[in-house]
Parts: C-alpha cells; sequence; structure tokens
C-alpha cells in the first residue's frame, strides 16, 4: 500500500507464534497446520499506531512489549488482534518485546498526515449523476437498511447502492451514516477525500446513532469526532444515562488526546454529578493494564481540575477500605452467621471506624451525604459472598436511613449494564407517553469485584412472600393466591388495591418485554421483588443476552419471560378467567414492544 493511502487511524497489528511439529498432542483451538506440517501456536500479540498523536508517520526504531494470549482472553478472535489496545504492555519485566525499525522517507524529513484542507482540496469534484434521486424502491430499500440490524453485513450490491446514492442520504436519510462508513474503501485516499468532506455537511444525528460511531468499527478520528459534536448538545441527564458506554469507548481511541476525553472532562467539570460518576467508572477498571495508564491520567486531570471535589471523592475512597477490612473480618468468622453480625458490629463500634464511616457522600446517589453508621443495623447476608448490609443516618433530619449493599467477590458491572439497559428503556417509552413503573435500583462498581448496590425500602421477595403465606409448607409455591393476599394486607381499602394491583400490572408488563429483549435469565422467585404499592422490579442479573444457564446439556430456561400463575391472579384481580385486566396486561406488553 502508498503511504498516502495509508488511513490517519491505521494500525500496524503483530503476533507471535510458537511452532511445534504436527505429531505432539494437546493442540490448541487456535491451532493451525502449515503446509509444512508444522502446528503455529500464537503465544502473544501487539499493536501500534502507524502515526503519532502529532500525526506524524513514525520512523526509526522502537521496542513493543506483547501481550500474552490466553483463549478465554480473545474468545473466537484470530490473531493479529486488530480490536486490541495499541498500548504497550506496561509490565516489561515479564513481556515478551519486539524490537521494530521503520523506514524514514527521504532522509530526516518528517512525514506528516494532512490536514482537512489539503484533503478537501484532492476531493473529487461532484458530478450530476452524483444527485441522482433513486426509484421509490431503491429509496424503500435504502430506508430498510438504514433501520436494519447494525450487526447484519452488508452485500456488495448494497454497498455499491449506498455509495452511489451517499447525496440523497445525506438529504433525506441521515441516520443511514453508519452503514455508508462501511462502504469507504478506507485504502483509498480520493475516496477517503470524498467521504470526509460529505461528513463536513451531514445533519447532526440523534444520540443513539452518535453512539453508534463511537464503536470500534469506526477508527478514523474525523468519524468519532462527528460522533462528540452530535453529542455535545445532549442534557446532562442525558449524558448520565449513556456515560457507561462513553467510558468503554474510550478504549477505542487510539490516543489519549482526543475530543472524547475532553468532552467528558469539560462536562464532569461543569457538573460534579457527571464529575462524580466519571471517577468511580475509571477508577473501577483500574485494574486493567491495558487502560490503567489512559484511565489513571483522565483521573489525575479531573482531580487537578476538582480539588474541592477529590477531597470528597477521596473520603470514599477511605470508606471502601474499610468496607474492605470490614468484609475480611467477617470472613474470618467461617460462615456461621450469628459470629459473623457479632464481629463486624464489634469491629465497626471502633471509635476509628465509626469515625471513617461517617460524613461522606453516598456513592450511588451523591446529592445525599450520609452522618453517620447505625452499628445496631448492620448485618451479613446469609449468602456465599457474605456481602455486608449497611445502613447509615441521613444528614438530612427529615430524610430515611440510607441502607447499602457492599458486594466484594462479585463482578457487578454486567448487572450496572443491564439496569442501565431498562432504565434506557423505560426513558423510551416514558418519552412516547407509557410510563411503566419500572423505577430500577441503582449499583455501581468502585473497584475489581467490588461495589454497592441500593437496598430498595420495604421491598419483599417474592419467593418469602410464597412463605410465609403457605406457612412454610411445600407446596407453598404453588399457592396462586399469596401474591394477592399480600397486596391486601398492605392496601386495605378496594381503592388503594385496584392502585397496587394498577401498579403491578404495568410494572410486570415492563420487566416482562425488558427480560425477553435482554435476553434476563434465571428469573426465579428469588430475583423477583414486590413493593407494597404493587411496584414489580427485577434482581441479581447474572446471566443475560442469552447466556442461560444449562444442566447436562439442558437449557433451564423454557419461556421467553416469566408470568406465573400467581401474577396472572394479581392481574386478573382474582378471577380465574381471563378478564378485561389480562387484555390490558397483553396491550401494554405489545405497545412497549413495538
Amino acid at each position: 500500500m502508498e503511504v498516502r493511502n495509508l488511513p490517519r487511524s491505521t494500525k500496524l497489528c503483530l503476533a507471535v507464534y510458537e511452532l511445534t511439529p504436527s505429531n505432539i498432542k494437546g493442540k490448541s483451538k487456535t491451532s493451525s497446520v502449515s503446509a509444512d506440517d508444522v502446528i503455529r501456536n500464537p503465544i502473544a500479540w501487539v499493536n501500534t499506531s502507524v502515526y503519532d498523536y502529532k500525526g506524524h508517520l513514525k520512523g526509526g526504531s522502537m521496542t513493543l512489549y506483547c501481550w500474552n494470549l490466553f483463549e478465554e482472553q480473545l474468545g473466537d478472535c484470530e490473531i493479529p488482534y486488530p480490536l486490541g489496545t495499541v498500548v504497550s504492555n506496561p509490565n516489561h519485566e515479564r513481556a515478551l518485546s519486539i524490537t521494530l525499525t521503520f523506514t524514514k522517507y527521504l532522509g530526516s524529513t518528517t512525514i506528516v498526515f494532512p490536514g482537512k484542507e489539503v484533503i478537501f482540496a484532492s476531493c473529487p469534484r461532484m458530478h450530476k449523476e452524483d444527485m441522482a434521486t433513486p426509484s421509490f424502491q431503491d429509496q424503500e430499500e435504502l430506508r430498510q437498511i438504514a433501520d436494519r440490524d447494525p450487526l447484519i453485513e452488508l452485500h456488495e450490491q448494497e454497498r455499491k447502492k449506498l455509495w452511489t446514492y451517499k447525496y440523497f442520504c445525506k438529504n433525506n436519510i441521515p441516520n443511514i451514516l453508519s452503514k455508508l462508513l462501511q462502504c469507504v474503501e478506507w485504502g483509498n485516499n480520493a475516496e477517503v477525500a470524498e467521504m470526509l468532506a460529505l461528513l463536513e455537511e451531514w445533519p447532526k444525528l440523534p444520540v443513539d446513532r452518535a453512539l453508534e460511531l463511537l464503536d470500534y468499527a469506526y477508527a478514523e478520528p474525523s468519524v468519532r469526532n462527528f460522533a462528540i459534536d452530535c453529542l455535545s448538545h445532549m442534557s446532562d441527564d442525558d449524558l448520565l444515562l449513556y456515560l457507561l458506554q462513553l467510558v468503554q469507548a474510550l478504549k477505542h481511541e487510539n490516543y489519549l488526546y482526543c475530543d472524547l476525553v475532553q468532552f467528558l472532562l469539560q462536562r464532569a467539570l461543569r457538573n460534579r454529578r457527571i464529575g462524580h460518576f466519571l471517577f468511580w467508572h475509571l477508577r473501577s477498571e483500574m485494574h486493567v493494564a491495558s487502560v490503567s495508564i489512559r484511565f489513571g491520567l483522565i483521573l489525575e486531570a479531573y482531580c487537578r481540575g476538582s480539588i474541592e471535589h477529590m477531597k470528597l471523592l477521596q473520603k470514599q475512597v477511605e470508606v471502601f477500605g474499610k468496607f474492605k477490612v470490614l468484609q475480611d473480618v467477617v470472613r474470618e468468622s467461617k460462615g456461621v452467621r450469628e459470629r459473623a453480625i457479632a464481629s463486624l458490629q464489634e469491629a465497626m463500634n471502633d471509635e476509628s471506624m465509626e469515625t471513617a464511616l461517617s460524613n461522606f457522600l453516598n456513592p450511588i446517589e451523591p446529592t445525599y451525604r450520609i452522618l453517620e453508621v447505625k452499628v445496631e443495623k448492620c448485618k451479613t447476608m446469609d449468602s456465599k459472598m457474605q456481602p455486608l448490609w449497611l445502613v447509615f443516618g441521613n444528614s438530612d433530619p427529615h430524610g430515611k436511613d440510607i441502607y447499602l449493599l457492599y458486594k466484594r467477590g462479585d463482578d457487578i458491572r454486567q448487572d450496572m449494564l443491564t439496569l442501565q439497559m431498562i432504565r434506557i428503556m423505560d426513558k423510551i417509552w416514558k418519552d412516547h407517553g407509557l410510563d411503566l413503573r419500572l423505577n430500577p435500583y441503582r449499583c455501581l462498581s468502585t473497584d475489581y469485584k467490588e461495589g454497592v448496590i441500593e437496598v430498595v425500602h420495604n421491598a419483599q421477595t417474592i419467593a418469602n412472600i410464597q412463605r410465609q403465606k403457605g406457612i412454610f409448607s411445600a407446596t407453598c409455591p404453588f399457592r396462586k393466591t399469596s401474591l394477592l393476599d399480600w397486596l391486601k394486607e398492605h392496601n386495605k381499602t378496594p381503592k388503594n388495591l385496584d392502585t397496587a394491583i394498577h401498579e403491578f400490572t404495568l410494572s410486570c408488563a415492563g420487566y416482562s418485554v425488558a427480560t425477553y429483549v435482554l435476553g434476563i435469565a434465571d428469573r426465579h422467585n428469588d430475583n423477583i421483588m414486590i413493593m407494597p404499592n404493587g411496584q414489580l422490579f427485577h434482581i441479581d442479573f447474572g446471566h443475560i443476552l442469552g447466556h442461560f444457564k444449562e444442566k447436562f446439556g439442558i437449557r433451564r430456561e423454557r419461556q421467553p419471560f416469566v408470568l406465573t400463575h400467581d401474577f396472572v391472579y394479581v392481574i386478573q384481580k382474582g378471577k380465574d378467567s381471563e378478564s378485561e385486566s389480562f387484555k390490558e396486561f397483553e396491550n401494554y406488553c405489545e405497545r412497549v414492544n413495538i
């Protein structure tokens, strides 16, 4: 490839293989036999950008430190691994190293990637046929392509048609941009120049479409900068809603200094709430070697720009350090719950511990300040990881106590993602005039396999209600009246009961569709909770996106979502035959699924 055709985001991807004779047993999944009857076992990989952050073509010698290859790390991906980071392994002492020498062109002359003015000057002139209007049939096909699942690959004929009608798409179907970018021959500088010139005139995209352009598949800096330009006008609430994805998108940037980093830092410095969650999203992944330096520098930039907030965050970091100490105290009790609770409360009564666990912002909801820990209400939960049930006094004298569940040993980032997706669905439905009373709880990952979860007041699991109403009999889970009886106890008047059943119907419809769309599995009665006002919600999202539990090769999940006989009994207000209430439930499900 000629140097002039190298895109700005070009990577050099290298892999190191071990060569062994084919008669040796124990071939790995990624092994392949060459023509010389030799097995090639990949053992390491490394990537580097061809242009540096200044746009200078790299020249001379450099040493790259490789990343070790583990099958669970890449799955079915092949190496060289272009999706991997361009950062060298920071563990120089244990990493395999490769020394490269890049050819220097024209002696000591530095080759610089051209600016936009030079690129646009080389752009081919637009001809009349470029403004051609497609037939009605072609227009319909283009609109179908725009709405198609982004995971479906375009056919060659569709690519040609898209590129032919690119100017029509710009004026009439701007949301098709992500598909059009897949049609560009990025190794052809004339075609790239034409696309970048077109991008300058492209209408701004909505948030969901702009976020797609920050995926790893769109490495061209001008495309990513256009996406940030589209996001620059989003509200703070919307930014918080998508902040998790924006932080993950930082991993796909070739350089630390980029528009995405600037955008996040500017918005975080303008709004301390955004800064709070940006801090914890970055800090929770500092254990990942490939991003630790980059995320650490962004954290430093934010803290240096917001000294007062840094002091508050430092206090929270200290609090989580104390939580770890308390967790270790609990685990020394070797599973005896009564002894664990006694040891926990004894450790919390220490003066230094009480001082550390007072006067700090609630990590999950920083608008609330925690005044003090209420030792007598704190306990451990009866589960494998022994999470801590922590109760704190609210600095607001009229506010309720603050309940947090501290977990260490489980990766709760998957729960964060699932709950965020549910919140996005809830916002979309509300924007269309449909409030399904979802109210998902909050959780926050704060370190490697560590985090806190919001405790919802007065909520009970369906399993607990069934056990209480069944008087602990073996058939209690099969009694369909248990749930309705529990709601009647908490809603004495007919009006209150009707309201609670309506809330139950709405939230049940919302979560039925949400769990179906997200492929959430393991939905047993201990993972579904209900509040006295009738609102239902799901917890514990360990199996999502179709990763279902199996036993002896048999999938446990047989139904697309959970709708048990006791749920139907509540929706139908205690009637056995299908009623108008159940038809209303079906109508809600159909409306939100369209």
